[in-house]
């Protein structure tokens, strides 16, 4: 399932919601990514992340497709926030399922690396004060060798 919001999530109720009723599910992997108050050694203030909708939501459904199809998941879940959002607040959650925790945690760590490098989110940053200097999010050299380990790699390389 796939959700972009604005609004914040509560983890612990998506968490109980994904796997009420389902007994089969052993292990689950569950990841939450939060606005550091620092970026590349500069204070953060706030961040402001945009996106185009329906582009946005077919691009992470695809990638969670692809995570169905490399590990026996039964179920997933990534609720991904924009607009603008302080120091401290969830950006992100990604939670995995699945009747092994193997695959919970590797189908979890693909999403999140794949999330990071090429999801059609685009982030803006503000350092603190009103007169708060604005700058746009670089990709970053170890986002991108992380997910390249999965560009190569299959279900049972991981």
């Amino acid at each position: 399932m796939i959700r972009v919001q604005s609004e914040p999530f509560d983890a612990g109720a998506e968490l109980a919601a994904l796997k009420a009723g389902n007994t089969a599910i052993g292990g689950i992997a569950l990841f939450v990514g939060t606005v550091r108050d620092t970026s590349s050694g500069e204070a953060v203030a706030e961040m402001t992340l945009e996106h185009y909708p329906g582009m946005t939501e077919k691009a992470l459904a695809d990638i969670e497709e692809e995570a169905h199809r490399r590990w026996p998941l039964e179920a997933s879940l990534i609720v991904h926030r924009y607009g603008r959002l302080a120091a401290g607040d969830d950006i992100v959650l990604v939670i995995t399922a699945s009747a092994h925790r193997e695959a919970a945690f590797s189908a979890c760590a693909f999403l999140v690396d794949w999330l990071k490098t090429k999801a059609p989110f685009w982030k803006r940053e503000r350092a603190p004060g009103s007169g708060g200097q604005e700058r746009w999010v670089e990709a970053r050299e170890a986002d991108d060798e992380a997910a390249a380990r999965w560009s190569a790699a299959t279900s049972g390389d991981n």
